[in-house]
């Protein structure tokens, strides 16, 4: 029997399995081509300079690997616990904390620009805010169109003894939801490897909003988990080594962008 036949006799025992990939693929597709539109992947890099995306790839795998080994030598279980905590939080703060410090950041690059720079800033920093703009009214309408999802249902069961207009309400407040549920996760990576597209503005943006971020955090980490385990010397070097190496790679990108690129901070 033909492959056309089997889909067709198996067609009411799929039905339930099959439209729901479909249309799950249909929104992911849908949502990602929208976020990479918005934020391109590789909008951040000014250049293809393999260099530095090396040197920033091997910090990061000493930083995860030295991470590990202090917590296998000095940490606890609750160590290990209120480590993956804190990278819980950091994913989740990431982006207001982002969006809070590129304003900052982009004020100091126009108090130092010329004023043939500022110019050309703020017409690309117009394009930044429209698209921080999408990201910011996808990630504020999820809980609301969960939250309505939720009355909805809880109407529904109020009145289940009178059907009514609550199952299609819910669906067409569910639709929404998964395809800004894509789009979030699609959009959030090179949202904030972009500095949502403030890499647009000024091409050393990134590695300054990174710069920014790392201090930021420790500080957010000193607060929220105190001090990482080991002896006070150990300790030291776990807080500053991170941030410190980070700034390090940002500063030296900055120069590898004016040497390459003829790119400037100040006037």
């Amino acid at each position: 029997m033909s492959g056309c036949m089997w889909l067709v006799l198996l067609a009411p025992c799929t039905w339930f399995t099959i439209v729901p990939l479909v249309a799950c693929y249909s929104f992911a597709r849908s949502a990602r081509v929208r976020a990479h539109r918005l934020f391109p992947p590789h909008g951040h890099r000014v250049g293809d300079d393999r260099q530095v995306v090396r040197v920033q790839k091997t910090r990061a795998w000493v930083a995860a690997v030295m991470s590990l080994l202090l917590l296998a030598v000095y940490g606890t279980p609750e160590d290990a616990v209120e480590a993956r905590e804190l990278y819980i939080m950091r994913l989740a703060v990431t982006p207001p904390l982002l969006l809070l410090s590129a304003p900052v950041v982009i004020a100091v690059l126009f108090r130092w620009a010329s004023a043939q720079t500022r110019s050309a800033m703020r017409v690309r920093v117009r394009a930044a805010l429209r698209s921080a703009g999408w990201y910011i009214g996808a990630v504020t309408a999820l809980p609301l169109l969960g939250g309505a999802i939720v009355l909805l249902g809880r109407k529904q069961e109020a009145s289940s003894g009178s059907p009514g207009a609550a199952p299609w309400l819910i669906l067409a407040a569910a639709l929404p939801l998964v395809w800004l549920l894509f789009f979030v996760g699609f959009a959030t990576g090179p949202a904030i490897r972009t500095g949502f597209n403030t890499a647009a503005v000024h091409a050393a943006l990134p590695a300054l909003l990174t710069g920014t971020l790392v201090w930021e955090f420790t500080v957010i980490s000193l607060l929220a988990g105190g001090l990482p385990p080991g002896p006070p010397v150990v300790q030291v070097l776990a807080v500053l080594g991170g941030p410190a190496s980070v700034t390090a790679v940002a500063w030296w990108e900055i120069r590898r962008l004016r040497a390459r690129h003829g790119v400037t901070l100040r006037a």
